[in-house]
């Protein structure tokens, strides 16, 4: 047994026995040898790459690549391949500015473009990007007032992107453009229903119709329930492909999952894979759990890949993190994926050039990097005017009394240990700190005001120690593998004091609180005035 299957005590038992033993139609893809299956980052496994920060990436410099693609939070990964580029955003739900654009040539190393979303509509969940006659397009689904289906539009990929535009939808979720042989377009939506595009792909015409009956899993599989969501199509040869995702997003590890259909019209029908699933977590010592909502995209040397999400094991707090599958085209013309359990190295696509992957989550505040690093969670109507930046200082004008009403700053970090630390002056009046957020009832930090520290634990504000720093101090939040531990300084970081108060945070995440959000570093400013933020770092360890 491994490190990891101890730590979760879960086996094949508990996940349903028999039931997991996957007849001929979800067969499961063969096992790596046995030498090869340490996990990644233990001693003797695979390790990652290491970029900007100290943080993981997955190009490992010697022709291979180690999952995740993008680690931390990035969802319902929606990929568009253009001309030698290929772009791709995520769900990104409360955090605003939203729909982050990142782009790649070699479908390994990407780097964000710009934030496509800036109005605060809702919650969104999982987006379509797309590109049809010259125009870019993203179909956003929000959980909002009202709920439904947005499109925003933009003629250059870095925008400038248009306002918002609701199409309605209530109650479908996760849409899918395709094109027709007919030259017809579409949103395929979930339950296995679409709904015709009018011509310029800015409003719908008629009402939803059931067009697929997804395939159904045997009964006796732990899942988290039915849900067919996510449907992808992708013309190949002389089929249309629908790639869909059903079993649930999380709840027990071996829910979600990805299976496909076929037809030779978008107008169907459509026949189920024979193989299904394509893709699922079989027991809980594997390293991806949860793995579903595909996307198929041909590689820049004409082979195939698809990007879909994953939780990492042990490490819910992460959130679904975007996993590369390499896929084969089978001779009875249907598809599988190669990957396996995609825990040990892989061989990377070809061509394409390369580049950096992610950026620095560091920030000297030259510049207000708010949409590409920094997101408001929540945020009001004019809650970007509450940020600037003047010689290399975030200013940070307050907001409510906690951070539970302040809309906090948060960053997305993709390592399991991480460290980062600023400098911190308020006004008085003010309260500010350092967070791990997970929404507005879940998070854990440190903050102050001139006269006491604030500890904040399980999402309520708890012990209010004497503070011997006054308005100006430099703090330090480290995460080492869900045990966190502050400390503070009044000399710059020169010295440190230990903050009597550690706290663990393995249960903040989705399974317990729900929201299929992350635990996200981040800044706050609350009660009176401005807090200034300077000489921010942060590094994964």
């Amino acid at each position: 047994m491994t490190d990891i299957s101890r730590r979760n005590a879960l086996s094949l038992a508990l996940m349903g026995g028999a039931g997991l033993a996957a007849g001929p139609a979800a067969a499961a893809p063969a096992a790596p040898p046995a030498a090869a299956c340490i996990p990644p980052g233990k001693p003797g496994g695979p390790q990652w790459a290491r970029g900007l920060d100290n943080q993981r990436k997955p190009d490992l410099g010697d022709g291979r690549f180690l999952n995740p693609l993008m680690s931390g939070d990035h969802p319902d990964p929606t990929i568009l391949k253009d001309g030698k580029d290929y772009y791709m955003t995520f769900s990104t739900f409360d955090s605003y500015p939203g729909l982050v654009i990142w782009h790649s040539q070699d479908m390994i190393n990407w780097r964000p473009v710009t934030a496509a979303l800036t109005k605060y509509i809702g919650s969104v969940w999982a987006p379509e990007l797309t590109k049809h006659n010259g125009r870019y397009f993203l179909y956003i689904p929000v959980k909002g007032k009202p709920d439904g289906t947005y499109v925003i539009w933009a003629d250059r990929i870095e925008g400038p992107w248009s306002e918002p535009k609701y199409l309605g939808l209530p109650g479908h979720i996760d849409p899918g453009h395709a094109v027709g042989e007919d030259g017809s377009r579409w949103l395929f939506l979930s339950k296995g229903d679409r709904i015709r595009l009018s011509d310029d792909g800015l409003s719908t015409v008629g009402e939803p119709e059931h067009v697929y009956n997804p395939w159904r899993y045997p009964e006796d599989w732990i899942v988290e329930g039915f849900a067919p969501e996510g449907p992808k199509i992708t013309r190949h040869g002389e089929y249309y492909y629908m790639i869909t995702a059903v079993g649930g997003t999380a709840g027990p590890p071996t829910s979600h999952m990805v299976i496909a259909a076929r037809s030779k019209s978008i107008h169907g029908p459509w026949e189920n894979c024979p193989h299904n699933p394509l893709v699922r977590t079989r027991d809980g010592d594997e390293y991806w759990w949860s793995r579903g909502h595909a996307t198929l995209v041909e590689g820049p040397a004409g082979d195939w890949w698809t990007v879909y999400h994953g939780f990492e094991n042990g490490f819910w707090t992460l959130g679904r993190q975007t996993l590369l599958d390499p896929v084969e085209w089978t001779d009875d013309g249907w598809l599988r994926m190669k990957g396996g359990d995609l825990s040990q190295p892989l061989p990377a696509p070809k061509g394409g050039s390369k580049g950096p992957h992610g950026m620095a989550l560091s920030d000297d505040f030259q510049t207000l990097s708010i949409g590409t690093r920094w997101n408001f969670f929540k945020p009001g109507p004019d809650e970007g005017k509450r940020a600037s930046v003047s010689g290399g200082v975030l200013s940070l004008v307050a907001s409510g009394a906690a951070p539970k009403d302040s809309s906090p700053l948060l960053l997305v970090a993709g390592d399991t240990a991480y460290r980062f630390e600023c400098d911190i002056e308020i006004q008085a009046g003010g309260v500010a700190g350092l967070l791990l957020f997970y929404d507005q009832q879940l998070y854990c930090g440190l903050g102050f005001d001139e006269q006491r520290f604030v500890t904040h634990q399980y999402g309520i504000e708890r012990g209010r120690p004497a503070n011997p720093h006054g308005r100006k101090m430099r703090m330090r939040l480290t995460n080492n593998r869900h045990i966190v531990t502050f400390d503070t300084s009044n000399d710059g970081g020169k010295s440190w004091a230990r903050f009597d108060r550690g706290m663990e945070v393995s249960g903040y995440h989705h399974n317990v609180r729900g929201g299929f959000l992350m635990l996200r570093p981040g800044l706050y400013s609350a009660g009176a005035g401005t807090a200034k933020f300077t000489n921010f770092t942060f590094k994964a360890l």
